[in-house]
């Protein structure tokens, strides 16, 4: 039987059996919820993302023959603007095209052969799944967590809408490649600056990556310091400015401004009006040219009352951080260094520090020391210098202490069709007012004319005017949608009990919450896990679910990885139409030379993906899904190797034809022996590491302890020495491995005679009695240098003696590398590094 023949035997089994539909508030078991990221019905899976699926299916098999009640389930993020542009160029609705990607990709999952609860699958672009959020929005609306200003936005000329700051990266559009402006719109957006300090303090408990972790850190951005008042000369107008070092006031030589801060708008030099509508182009990169303008005004000194500093407005000082404002110190900053350079500003010294060379001609000092021309600060170390001059300022009602968030609220509005309808209308008479909530959800237009130019909700006159349902009066619906991210930052709750009538069944959320393992991209690690933490404490609060953080750990998979190529007219080129003819590789479709490029990402831009159904074809599931699981450690990118790929293959068709023939032979020629013993104890060392290293996510060690156990077992069969543990192994080999390669495991665990679905079956358990094995003393060396002795157990392989030697000198390795291992079996081995 071939490999597609025996996954759609048992996928159907599966399926008939219902083996993966959960059962609801099993009080017998403890519950367990894995989820992967919801993907974009993009129109195909490629072998990129099956990774990350066939991790998280994993752990769902494994913990269900645990005994665990697991939910495991799966839906479609499927608002977004791929499905506007489709809907452009193919001329159909986005939902067409949506739906019909979801049919496809549904299909291309299943082949995979992934234990998804299928009877609890949404698409956020379903209106019985917006119409929740459209809800809730309101509730956040009425509480003051939801509302509209006009304000300072990064817009994408490409796609046509506006940018959350998460999704500018490098001052380009996340998705478009663009470079980002900025414009003044009137935009809605969520207080999430209400939870900084729980978003946080929260991270603290959370199992997660530590670079995630830190990355959250950094985003939020907590600050202490003190906000300080200057008063503009000649007026009585104030301009307050965040800083976290009050202490270097006395090396101030300038104020900078935001083209955006509002003292500039009575401004009409000509030169300054450029500059500004210059400095709407430029993003926070530090790698670009500090410029600025001075505007001829002065602020008073806050500390030296008969002096005054210039006012300057500079490209580099954004409008929605902060006050939109900060005063220059270029001694001590390296970009007001950079920028006084440039314009011929003072330089200052204000803090000296004799163990450090410190020329400020050159270059800012920005560390700490004792503080200099300072007047009252002189002599002072610069931490103590701090708090005195926050009490000497706000003695005088020039400034206070204060605790900063580099946070902003989040932009939620978006300028495009497809996505849900923000449920707000707009009433001349009565002002800003939610729909009411019986003619939610608010539906988008099926006649819309998506053209690209411009919010086709904002020219669909029929469906964007509408009445006011408290003066009866004409009134406009907002025409801007939800950023998609509003729609992943809930999906997780919705899954507990995805038919409720309200938004969440709290009954529900409270067996199922949080998510004990998620797993997904770390390119989301500001977005999406950011957002979704935020939403999940506002919907605590408003009694949806009963946790305050979504997901207890977090797996973030490494990517597969796969060459470029780009022909001779510098276009992309799809792997499979690459062939090598006498040394030059061409493009099989038109012969011209293709050029090999770098190992990335794999990209459906760059055309640098494995089609899945052909890779399907060829191989099946089970190959695939042992490559990708065995490669590497999951955290860690893999390189797409055919090479690697057919090592898998063959594994598997050992393994079925190893089955065979144990099948074939008779109980009388199975007689103990000398080997009995030592079988049994590898197999139950095999039960307990693998099962050890499958809670800890180290799937690739699992998979070589059970491959080491089937090399094992089957050299003693092709040598005749026929003990019958060697089923009893072989039988613990097709369990242990069943989560990875379930198709083929459950064909060779009917093969073997056995009556029950592998699915359903209990996880095996070791016995410590048979865990006693004879060990055998190593010496490890280290460039020729004894560090010490391990004790090994014997047979045991290289992998495993190499594991042991480099924890014993773990500490050494810290500042070196090691470049081989050594190892003269049951003698020594020898760690070379450098």
């Amino acid at each position: 039987m071939i490999a597609k023949d025996i996954e759609k035997k048992w996928q159907e089994a599966w399926e008939k059996d219902l083996c993966f539909n959960v059962k609801e508030y099993d009080k017998q078991k403890p519950k367990y919820y894995v989820l992967e990221m919801f993907p974009y019905p993009s129109g195909k899976i490629h072998v990129g993302h099956l990774r990350n699926y066939t991790i998280g299916d994993v752990i769902a098999r494994h913990k269900r023959s645990q005994g665990y009640n697991v939910l495991y389930p799966f839906g479609w993020d499927a608002f977004g603007l791929p499905a506007e542009n489709a809907a452009i160029k193919e001329k159909v609705h986005p939902a067409v095209w949506t739906y019909q990607n979801i049919e496809y990709m549904k299909q291309q999952l299943k082949k995979i052969g992934l234990s998804y609860d299928w009877s609890r699958e949404f698409a956020t672009c379903d209106p019985d799944y917006y119409k929740h959020e459209q809800k809730f929005f309101i509730e956040l609306f009425k509480k003051g967590l939801a509302y509209r200003k006009e304000s300072v936005v990064n817009w994408d000329p490409v796609d046509h809408t506006v940018l959350a700051n998460e999704q500018v990266i490098d001052g380009k559009g996340w998705r478009s490649g663009a470079p980002v402006e900025r414009k003044n719109l009137t935009q809605w957006f969520l207080k999430i600056t209400d939870y900084a300090e729980e978003l946080l303090s929260d991270l603290k408990d959370l199992d997660w990556p530590e670079n995630v972790k830190i990355m959250q850190e950094n985003w939020i951005g907590k600050s202490e310091g003190a906000t300080v008042k200057f008063e503009i000369q000649g007026s009585n107008q104030e301009i307050e400015i965040f800083t976290t070092k009050p202490h270097t006031l006395f090396g101030a030589s300038f104020l900078a401004l935001s083209y955006a801060h509002p003292i500039l708008r009575d401004l009409k030099d000509p030169k300054i009006l450029a500059f500004i509508e210059k400095a709407k182009k430029y993003d926070d990169r530090s790698d670009q040219t500090k410029e600025g303008i001075d505007t001829g005004l002065k602020v008073i000194h806050p500390l030296k009352p008969d002096e005054t500093l210039p006012i300057w407005i500079a490209n580099f000082v954004l409008a929605d951080y902060g006050s939109g404002a900060l005063f220059g110190c270029p001694a001590h900053d390296e970009r007001d260094h950079e920028f006084a350079l440039t314009y011929n500003l003072p330089i200052i010294q204000v803090i000296d520090n004799e163990k450090e060379e410190i020329n400020i001609s050159k270059s800012a000092y920005t560390g700490e020391g004792t503080m200099i021309n300072s007047e009252f600060l002189d002599g002072l170390d610069s931490l103590q210098a701090k708090g005195k001059v926050i009490e000497h300022l706000a003695k005088q009602g020039k400034a206070k202490k204060e605790v900063f968030y580099k946070l902003r609220d989040w932009g939620i509005s978006r300028q495009r069709f497809w996505g849900c309808p923000i449920p707000i209308i707009h009433c001349e008479k009565c002002g800003i007012l939610p729909v009411e909530e019986k003619d939610l959800p608010v539906v988008l237009p099926k006649d819309a004319d998506v053209t690209g130019r411009g919010n086709a909700l904002d020219t669909h006159q029929t469906w964007k005017h509408t009445a006011c349902y408290k003066c009866k009066g004409p009134a406009t619906r907002e025409t801007d949608t939800f950023d998609t991210f509003f729609e992943s930052s809930w999906y997780f709750a919705r899954y507990c009990n995805s038919h409720a009538q309200g938004m969440t069944d709290r009954e529900a959320c409270d067996y199922w919450m949080p998510v004990d393992q998620y797993i997904g991209g770390i390119e989301h690690a500001i977005l999406h896990l950011l957002y979704a933490r935020f939403f999940t404490k506002a919907m605590n609060e408003q009694g949806y679910v009963g946790v305050r953080e979504p997901f207890t750990s977090l797996l973030t998979q490494g990517m597969v990885l796969h060459h470029t190529y780009k022909d001779e007219d510098n276009q992309w080129i799809y792997p499979d139409m690459v062939v090598n003819v006498d040394g030059v590789l061409k493009d099989k479709s038109t012969g011209k030379q293709v050029f090999k490029g770098a190992l990335e990402k794999m990209s459906k831009s760059k055309k640098n993906v494995v089609d899945l159904d052909s890779i399907l074809e060829e191989y099946g599931a089970d190959v695939i899904r042992l490559f990708v699981m065995s490669d590497s450690p999951p955290e860690k990118e893999i390189e797409w190797s055919t090479n690697g790929i057919k090592g898998c293959q063959r594994f598997i068709k050992k393994m079925i034809d190893f089955s065979d023939q144990l099948a074939a032979i008779g109980k009388d020629k199975l007689v103990a022996g000398d080997e009995s013993k030592k079988v049994l104890s590898l197999m139950h060392l095999t039960i307990k590491t693998f099962t050890e290293d499958l809670a800890e996510l180290k799937f690739n060690k699992a998979i070589a302890r059970v491959r080491e156990l089937y090399n094992y077992v089957s050299d003693l069969f092709y040598k005749n020495i026929l003990v019958p543990e060697i089923k009893d192994a072989f039988e613990i080999v097709i369990r242990l491995i069943n989560p990875i390669t379930p198709h083929v495991t459950e064909e060779i665990w009917s093969t073997l005679g056995k009556t029950s679905i592998l699915a359903k079956t209990p996880w095996p358990e070791y016995e410590e009695v048979y865990l006693i094995q004879e060990q055998v003393t190593l010496s490890v060396q280290m460039n020729g240098k004894l560090k010490g002795t391990i004790q090994i157990a014997v047979g045991s392989s290289e992998d495993i003696i190499k594991e042991e030697a480099l924890k014993l000198v773990q500490k050494d390795l810290a500042t070196k590398s090691l470049k081989k291992a050594i190892i003269v079996p049951n003698r020594t081995v020898n760690l070379v590094v450098a």
